[in-house]
């Protein structure tokens, strides 16, 4: 089916109760784990691809954004479940700018490497730009810490909040209220009153990054306070990877590779971590209410 408004699907989240889940995929297996979770649970979903990842200096060669447009096209247009594919936190305005004409409907202009007034500038430029394209934009107020503590916690102030979400016009806005990123291990506490007082005054649908910190106990409270999208990715790598690992330890050369890797039966590495991510989406689906709500 075409792809959905977030605007539209957030606010039938916050209106019914729950959340919908951006589950990150990275390839084609993650693509269609997230896919056929959502089928199965007869969910919406938000998926789509980290464009600070895509572009990082660190990749051995860059990466062709348009071969990631059109397999999101592609995947979702063909489920028969409500979705949206989001370019994923980057302040890369060349970037933004190439997702948008290639068909991405929603972008999240990452603030973690820019001071508050040039990333209120980009943000506005972007929101222009999308807004003409009916293309949801997301920002972000306050810095989200990382499981590697190799960056500081800025929590979302909820004055500064206000002030950024009503001049630039977003349509969707990520806090930090506790969620860390890249949280390999254990839980992050979340602050519920610092969550509370932002709704108290933010009237566009709240965002929390680092889902995989999250206690999943926790979700219904969130959505109270106006939490209607979470974002999870570290989890699925993590379920992926362990997947893989499982399947490798009976490939020894100079073993047929066919099996492992391409043919799509019980030993092949894709196939399990395609499996993988999957049952971790609809782990997640479940706990944030999603699951039956696709209309």
């Amino acid at each position: 089916m075409p792809l959905v408004s977030l605007v539209q699907m957030l606010e039938r989240a916050r209106s019914v109760g729950y959340a919908v889940c951006y589950c990150e995929a990275w390839n084609l297996e993650s693509l269609q784990a997230v896919v056929a979770a959502a089928e199965e649970l007869h969910s919406p979903i938000i998926t789509g691809f980290n464009g600070g990842f895509l572009a990082h200096a660190g990749r051995a060669q860059s990466e062709d954004l348009a071969i990631y447009a059109g397999m999101g096209l592609a995947a979702l247009r063909h489920s028969n479940i409500p979705a949206a594919l989001l370019l994923n936190e980057t302040d890369n305005l060349a970037q933004i700018e190439e997702g948008i004409s290639l068909g991405f409907n929603g972008v999240m202009v990452e603030n973690e490497h820019l001071p508050l007034e040039e990333y209120r500038r980009l943000v506005k430029h972007v929101v222009n730009l999308a807004h003409r394209h009916d293309v949801w934009v997301e920002g972000q107020i306050g810095k989200l810490p990382d499981g590697s503590g190799h960056s500081e916690a800025e929590p979302t102030d909820p004055a500064t909040a206000r002030a950024f979400v009503e001049e630039t016009g977003i349509d969707a806005l990520g806090v930090a209220v506790g969620n860390t990123h890249i949280l390999t291990r254990g839980k992050a506490p979340v602050d519920f009153d610092r969550l509370g007082k932002i709704h108290d005054v933010v009237k566009v649908p709240l965002v929390l990054h680092g889902g995989t910190g999250i206690p999943l106990k926790l979700a219904q409270s969130c959505i109270r306070l106006g939490v209607a999208k979470v974002n999870f990715g570290t989890a699925l790598k993590q379920a992926y990877l362990a997947a893989v690992r499982e399947k490798l330890v009976n490939y020894r050369e100079p073993m047929n590779p066919h099996p492992f890797l391409g043919m799509g039966g019980t030993e092949d590495v894709l196939v399990a971590g395609r499996e993988a991510v999957k049952l971790k989406v609809k782990e997640l689906l479940e706990a944030f209410g999603s699951a039956g709500k696709a209309s």
